[in-house]
């Protein structure tokens, strides 16, 4: 039985092919979302702020499931991500979260590797309000992180504990 829902789920591309793929899948009209991030890169000549992905290979696309093959027929595109043995697929929530982070132009920190499950919190001010994440310890130091679990990736947000309050 076809799908007709539409859903964000995570692709795996070539390497360094992440926006020629967008590029491509917006041709062919599927929407896809690359996150960037600004990072200052030196040459020998000078420096430059460019924008690279934020998760290396990823890309996330929004379709239904009877657009799979074209999605995999598209240039750039490597697989589906499998999470529990069948396509994974992201919350639009944790897709709106990334974008606000994204979009306040803060310093992220990506890590790859899974944090233990904390309390969770909602962010009540400051840039990242509205964010329900989860409050842990790394490093004896408390932060915040974003979890995206359906591709095995957390985001550390540097907010204060002042615009945190605990989920009910």
């Amino acid at each position: 039985m076809i799908d007709n829902t539409y859903k964000w789920y995570p692709i795996y591309t070539r390497s360094r092919a992440e926006k020629k793929t967008a590029e491509a899948l917006t041709k062919r009209n599927i929407t896809s979302y690359l996150p960037l991030k600004k990072v200052l890169k030196q040459w020998s000549d000078r420096k430059k702020v460019i924008e690279e992905p934020l998760l290396k290979s990823y890309l996330f696309i929004h379709i239904s499931s009877k657009e799979y093959n074209e999605v995999l027929m598209t240039y750039g595109v490597t697989r589906f991500i499998y999470f529990s043995g069948k396509i994974a697929s992201i919350p639009d929530k944790q897709l709106e979260d990334l974008r606000l982070l994204l979009a306040n132009g803060t310093d992220l920190e990506l890590i790859d590797y899974n944090i233990s499950p904390g309390e969770k919190v909602l962010i009540k001010a400051g840039p990242f309000k509205g964010i329900i994440a989860e409050l842990v310890s790394l490093k004896n130091k408390k932060s915040i992180v974003l979890r995206l679990e359906n591709i095995g990736y957390s985001i550390l947000i540097n907010t204060s504990m002042a615009f945190i309050e605990p989920m009910e």
